[in-house]
């Protein structure tokens, strides 16, 4: 049977949700986000999340009713059913609905924030290359470029596969594009290509205000996130802390009604910490720490050393024996320098992070741990299993981010002194020679080895292409790959120079700017925590043992795990959460989970049980 007559039986036909949609923004969203979904088809799948979501809620209404369990504690279900309809089908509906325009938002930041350097890349080739081999050149560089590249890469799609012209691919890109920004370049080059300007002048001109705009916009990623964060902190922070007062405060006068709601309000601090921060993810740029590593087969050598089918027996030999030979230094390589294969792949710290898992469990299953868990073992087993493992991913970031930050910090002093020789009519392989005896941090070990692959031969461009590869550091190819390009075209390399040096110092600033607002924010999540530790401990400690004169019996020990339950949660889902606004990466917040765990067990495992047997109210 042909699609058309299977399609009359359909009851939701394409032209029924354009009917239904039309006025709604959902269609631009889904463009804009890349989703590779039309909007029937995600229609359907809003439909299907949807009736999914009425599913699960008469099943968990079923079984609350043939068993009478209780879905709030001490409140009718009657009640409590609604309650969870509210939180299930609409809050379902709305997620799906508005998922495309968050990732169309998140697209937009990283399109205006990436696209100064994409102008800049595409005035040093405009001087060589034809319009659209440029924007073609844009869209193969997605490692330097982004989102931007993504949005070039829908014109080479238009061109090349669907046979458009130029002018009608940029229109048609114009149309979809989330960036404000963006569009507006398209129009102007329009404009430019129709009146036969000089794009190299044009692309000279607009870099500078487009950095300006990057800047705006990066003013306004700091006021989301300084909205986020204030959220986070009243909501999530706070909530605990009034709970846990009227907790105690309840078992004072005999009536422990609250004490059942401990339970949700751990599911609550889960579900939103991961909303927040899933929402932080979609929204905000992430702050590119990745570390490339191109390998030999990538090189221009990879047929000499991987195809031997069209060689000789003598000359396969003598191939396996060079690939042998490339197997043993790169062994050798590793075993030189551990920290710097560690930190480039994650793969090293995930492997020890599931060998500490095991050795945890393994204690703790034979009963280990019980000198070091006089209390409360089960949760004090958790909280140490999320220390232990958090350790190893948490140094191979750090020691990345260190690494990332020293390249950064001296690469424009290395192209301000690389600039200063050329004025001197110095050659490049002679400056780079001379900078490297520079103290430039580890990028002087860089500039050595580039400079001894040069006396040995190697051009000069391959040369710095080898070495950007090497450091594998976005920011720092952008830089380089523009010394690389201006170097083919023309011995007159200071004016680019100069514009890599605006861009990379450019970059720097927006990178310190948005520390500076995150940190206060991260400053602000250690805090709120630490209000929380210091009122169960008061709460615990001086103020439960001012009731000792009065015979009041109530489980204080009990009172003690719900907080110290409370506080793993709290201090876990913090440290990432202060990770995310400071980074946009929940890796960054492991270091502050780790310090934020760390507190919430001695506190909870030693210190508030020794005081409460002091005072003769419980504990050890």
């Amino acid at each position: 049977m042909p699609y058309t007559d299977l399609n009359r039986f359909n009851p939701v036909r394409p032209e029924m949700v354009e009917s239904w949609l039309k006025g709604t923004k959902l269609r631009s969203s889904i463009r804009a986000a890349h989703l590779p979904y039309s909007l029937y088809q995600y229609f359907m799948l809003m439909l299907i999340g949807s009736i999914l979501s009425i599913l699960v809620f008469i099943g968990i209404t079923t079984y609350i009713i043939t068993t009478g369990t209780q879905l709030i504690p001490n409140t009718e279900n009657i009640y409590s059913i609604p309650f969870l309809f509210v939180l299930l089908v609409p809050i379902v509906i709305v997620i799906i609905y508005t998922y495309p325009a968050m990732v169309a938002s998140g697209r937009k930041a990283s399109i205006n924030l990436e696209l100064p350097y994409a102008i800049t890349y595409m005035q040093a080739l405009s001087t060589t290359m034809t319009f659209y081999m440029v924007l073609r050149k844009v869209y193969e560089a997605d490692d330097l470029f982004g989102e931007v590249s993504k949005e070039f890469g829908l014109i080479v799609r238009d061109v090349e596969v669907f046979g458009d012209d130029l002018y009608t691919a940029i229109r048609a890109l114009q149309k979809i594009t989330p960036s404000k920004s963006m569009e507006e370049f398209l129009n102007d080059l329009l404009l430019l290509s129709s009146t036969g300007g000089d794009i190299t002048n044009f692309l000279t001109a607009r870099s500078a205000y487009f950095r300006e705009t990057a800047a705006r916009e990066m003013e306004s990623l700091l006021k989301t996130i300084e909205i986020m964060a204030e959220v986070y902190v009243t909501a999530f922070v706070a909530g605990p802390i009034t709970m846990i007062i009227m907790i105690v405060a309840q078992n004072l006068g005999g009536q422990p009604y609250l004490s059942g709601y401990v339970p949700l309000i751990i599911l609550s601090l889960v579900l939103g910490s991961v909303g927040m921060i899933y929402i932080l993810y979609l929204m905000l740029p992430v702050m590119r720490m990745t570390i490339t590593k191109k390998k030999i087969e990538d090189s221009e050598f990879a047929d000499i050393l991987t195809d031997y089918t069209e060689y000789s027996t003598a000359d396969k030999v003598f191939l396996k024996y060079v690939e042998g030979k490339r197997r043993r230094m790169q062994l050798i390589n590793l075993i030189k320098n551990p920290g710097r294969t560690y930190i480039s792949d994650y793969s090293y710290g995930i492997v020890l992070t599931i060998a500490f898992a095991v050795i945890i469990c393994v204690l703790y299953y034979f009963g280990l741990l019980s000198p070091v868990l006089p209390v409360f073992s089960f949760e004090g087993f958790l909280c140490l299993l999320a220390i232990i493992t958090s350790i190893p991913i948490c140094l191979a970031y750090e020691g990345r981010s260190w690494f990332v930050n020293n390249i950064e910090h001296h690469t424009p002093e290395f192209l301000r002194q690389l600039v200063d020789m050329k004025d001197v009519g110095v050659t490049i392989p002679t400056a780079i020679d001379l900078i490297s005896e520079a103290k430039l941090g580890l990028l002087s070990q860089e500039l050595i080895l580039t400079s001894e692959d040069m006396k040995r031969g190697s051009t000069i461009s391959n040369a710095l292409t080898r070495m950007q590869d090497r450091i594998g550091i976005v920011s720092v190819k952008r830089a380089i790959s523009l010394l690389v390009k201006a170097n083919e075209v023309t011995d007159y390399i200071k004016d680019i120079l100069i514009i890599a040096i605006t861009d990379f110092e450019h970059y720097v600033k927006l990178k310190k700017d948005r520390f500076s607002v995150a940190i206060v924010y991260v400053m602000i999540v250690y805090l709120s925590v630490g209000i929380y530790l210091y009122t169960a401990y008061a709460l615990n400690v001086s103020f439960i043992a001012s009731f000792a004169d009065f015979n009041l019996s109530f489980d204080t020990m009990g009172n003690l795990l719900n907080m110290f339950q409370i506080g793993i949660v709290l201090s876990f889902f913090s440290g990432l959460m202060a990770g995310q606004l400071a980074s946009n990466s929940i890796l960054a917040g492991l270091k502050h989970a780790i310090i934020l765990l760390i507190g919430s067990f001695f506190l909870f495992i030693y210190i508030v049980p020794y005081q409460m047997a002091a005072v003769g109210m419980g504990g050890i």
